[in-house]
């Protein structure tokens, strides 16, 4: 299309950001609703994969996000004693990096210049009050009382997305999947200049991920009854009692864990929308339509190629349904099979029972895994 849409994306997270960055770039009107009071992200920091980096290069900003995060190339495994059992380099998707641990709030502040400086317009501590789509376009209000009429409304508006309640009700809640994850962010030692993973028969794994040359985050995933939560006077002591077993580098770090404040716990569940994710002029991406756990490190990297493919498939057709199809056909595929491994990995690094089709997944690995998902999306 070369007729510049109004478009309005739902949620300024990773995903929104970049699309309203790769939208208003190509000229297009974006608006972005925004629940919170400022773009600054809460928790700790997540990995770049080198497809994820492929998206940041295409949006103009993998400088930026290199020079504040970490870059590294290889994973290292180890048993739960802390003897490294392999090391594996990881792969490049073209020139792209390979990976890059980087903190939330400076990916989040990222992103919210790079989308400013494109043109989008972000609008803070507002949600959808209402949506109308009568076909050729989206009448919208906010409950700031702003809004307006849209060519196309983007809901990156993540696992609890309010859009697709509107979409579907309550048909796709977000499913708890047994286990919750624990990061706690810490000074980075030197000798962790890449993500140390260690697993073994503990039924659990730990890992530490670099995100900059000053800081590092300690990981846990357990399974956690789903009313737990950790008590705020104890939750260092707590994941002390969870990670006992460990030694190593992990227990290194362990020892640094002093604070019950400094632990970030989260539950981890996930969404499959199985009806299109895309209902007249409105559009489920990222966790809102597809959210997966954490063990491939694939969930943002997704939202970001959503994003990407999202913009490219509107330049590509010659109006907005067709654009919404032909990126659903590109896009479900790959963020379903990244979900479905994601998930078979948890239950096997946690001694849960597989099913048949996850055990032809695991076959591929994570390390077959992360060289499938640097070719082209």
């Amino acid at each position: 299309m070369t007729t510049p849409l109004r478009v309005l994306v739902h949620g300024g997270g990773i995903g929104g950001l970049t699309l309203a960055t790769a939208l208003a770039r190509r000229g297009h009107h974006v608006d972005v609703a925004e629940l919170r009071d400022e773009l600054e992200a809460l928790g700790v920091g997540i990995i770049q994969p080198s497809n994820a980096l492929h998206v940041m290069r295409e949006i103009g900003v993998l400088d930026e996000c290199l020079a504040v995060g970490f870059e590294w190339e290889v994973l290292t495994i180890c048993d739960p004693a802390g003897t490294t059992l392999a090391q594996i380099p990881q792969p490049r998707m073209g020139d792209a990096p390979s990976n890059n641990g980087i903190p939330r709030p400076a990916l989040a502040r990222v992103l919210a210049a790079a989308a400013t400086s494109a043109g989008a317009e972000v609008r803070f501590g507002t949600t959808i009050a209402s949506v109308a789509d009568d076909g050729t376009g989206v009448d919208v209000t906010l409950t700031d009382g702003h809004g307006g009429r849209y060519d196309l409304v983007v809901g990156f508006d993540g696992i609890g997305s309010p859009l697709r309640r509107h979409l579907y009700g309550d048909a796709y809640a977000p499913e708890y999947t047994g286990f919750a994850n624990w990061r706690v962010t810490l000074p980075r030692s030197p000798e962790v200049k890449g993500v140390v993973m260690s697993a073994g028969n503990l039924k659990a794994k730990a890992l530490l991920t670099p995100i900059s040359e000053e800081l590092m985050y300690l990981g846990s995933v357990f399974a956690e009854a789903e009313d737990f939560r950790p008590d705020p006077d104890r939750a260092h002591e707590q994941l002390h009692e969870r990670l006992a077993g460990f030694g190593g580098p992990i227990a290194e770090a362990l020892a640094q864990v002093t604070d019950p404040a400094a632990v970030v716990y989260s539950r981890i569940s996930q969404v499959t929308v199985e009806e299109p994710w895309h209902v007249g002029r409105v559009v489920l991406a990222g966790d809102a339509a597809h959210a997966s756990t954490p063990h491939l490190a694939q969930g943002a990297a997704m939202a970001v190629e959503d994003a990407l493919v999202l913009a490219e498939s509107l330049d590509a057709a010659s109006d907005v349904p067709a654009a919404l199809t032909a990126w659903e056909a590109r896009r479900r595929p790959r963020a379903m099979w990244v979900q479905s491994l994601s998930r078979a990995v948890l239950k096997q690094e946690t001694g849960t029972p597989t099913t048949p089709e996850e055990d032809e997944l695991l076959k591929i690995g994570i390390p077959g895994a992360a060289h499938v998902l640097v070719k082209p999306y």
